[in-house]
């Protein structure tokens, strides 16, 4: 056994036998010594904060697209990126926000380079270990909250939502800091379209702002038009072209929006570098390589997130046109009652579903493909175009292998990750690279 595995299964024990409160505290303190440590970089930036189940990811990256230039650079930390001004930075740490000390370290860096601006994706997790600690917050903004739950969280809702507020309720005590000759308010940005807006927002700050697509908020955008590639949409009098298909992806661009023009920027330079913007890495990222059909990487890893995919395709699709999808679910704790209703909600969508693994951890990789089959089944008793197939790259080869013209292929679960862990062995992946291979051994290699 290696050392790394003796120790991780050492603290494992000890976790088991100390309360919990043991380690919260060793979190919290460590929190701040690297505060003290590298001196507090975050006073020398404005820092947007983004809090909830999903979203954040997207969102977090259309407004580093949206503030992230020459003259005034801007850090990104989150799950598909890390950014200091130009420069990417590998997330090898396979954690939306890493630890206490990387995260401290990466915005001293950041202050290093001159950004003016830093955002941080801040799931639930990391404010139940207190990565959030020492950091000095002026935006905060509230997504949404789906019932994905996790192990972490004893998968409670509740619990989720009480560790994802923690954030929100020390925001009003944080110093104000000077942008322009004047203190940058405090600021909540929340979405009126989730049932928790009213839960999430009721925390105090200098200013409070709402945005949505559905109902009446101080941002809200209109006349949206969805398209297989792109999304058009109005907010205020400005109108705006974003390159990132599905409805759901509106709402994030929005919030960007928002948070841009709070910050101070024009709706006119904001609607420029918007369209400018590529996409977010493994987010709903289509790839080109000369085939007939569609082929998209996204991230959906839960049931939310692979509705609103598999909802976009069905929208999308020509009349005769087929959806294929392949769909994992996670082990190491995650929440297992999620697998069969992704396979249910595949098989309603999909003509040909493929369960592959994807970060099983120590689990039996057929016990999670069982439980999303047992969905499949459920809804589509006779669906012959069931596929087990616990290799991803094979996984992968066999989706694209089903396609016809015009057809869709979705490839689910790992978006941008680096790695996929079975059996505990953190592997190297690279989805782009390994969906581009197997496109090119169908003979399509434009």
């Amino acid at each position: 056994m290696s050392p790394k595995k003796i120790i991780h299964r050492t603290l494992n024990f000890f976790r088991r036998l100390l309360p919990g409160w043991v380690f919260q505290l060793q979190h919290y303190i460590e929190a701040r010594f690297a505060q003290i440590i590298y001196n507090s970089p975050s006073k020398s930036m404005l820092v947007v904060g983004i809090v909830g189940s999903k979203g954040k990811t997207t969102t977090a990256n259309i407004l580093w697209g949206i503030l992230n230039d020459p003259k005034n650079p801007a850090g990104l930390i989150g799950t598909a990126d890390i950014q200091i001004g130009d420069k990417k930075v590998k997330n090898s740490w396979h954690k939306t926000m890493p630890g206490r000390w990387h995260t401290q370290k990466l915005l001293s860096e950041m202050k290093e380079a001159g950004c003016k601006y830093a955002i941080l994706e801040v799931p639930s997790e990391a404010q139940q270990n207190w990565r959030h600690i020492g950091i000095n917050f002026d935006i905060i903004i509230f997504t949404n909250v789906t019932n994905e739950i996790l192990a972490v969280h004893k998968n409670s809702l509740e619990l989720l939502h009480k560790h994802n507020k923690r954030l929100l309720s020390i925001l009003y005590k944080l110093k104000r800091k000077k942008v322009n000759d004047k203190k940058f308010p405090k600021t909540i940005i929340a979405n009126k379209d989730s049932e928790y807006y009213d839960d999430y927002s009721r925390y105090r700050a200098d200013k409070k702002y709402s945005y949505s697509t559905d109902k009446e908020s101080d941002f809200k955008a209109e006349d949206i038009r969805s398209g297989i590639e792109n999304n058009t949409f109005k907010l205020g009098k400005q109108n705006y072209v974003l390159n990132i298909p599905g409805n759901i992806n509106v709402s994030n661009a929005t919030v960007a929006i928002a948070a841009a023009e709070i910050i101070g920027l024009e709706p006119k330079a904001i609607a420029k570098r918007l369209a400018d913007y590529s996409g977010v890495p493994g987010r709903m990222s289509i790839i080109k390589q000369g085939q007939p059909f569609t082929v998209v990487i996204d991230y959906a890893h839960e049931e939310s997130g692979l509705q609103h995919l598999v909802q976009w395709a069905k929208d999308s699709k020509k009349k005769d046109a087929n959806i294929i999808s392949l769909i994992c679910g996670q082990g190491g704790g995650r929440d297992i009652k999620k697998r069969p209703i992704m396979g249910e909600i595949a098989a309603r969508y999909c003509e040909s579903v493929v369960i592959s693994n994807d970060d099983v951890y120590d689990d039996d990789p057929q016990d999670i493909i069982d439980d999303i089959v047992r969905g499949c089944k459920k809804v589509r008793p006779n669906l012959k175009g069931i596929y087990q197939i616990q290799d991803r790259r094979q996984g992968i080869a066999k989706a694209l292998s089903l396609a016809k013209k015009d057809d869709i292929v979705l490839i689910t679960g790992k978006g941008n990750d680096s790695s996929n862990i079975v059996a505990g062995v953190k592997i190297p992946w690279d989805e782009y690279a390994v969906t581009k291979e197997e496109l090119a051994k169908l003979g399509y290699k434009k």
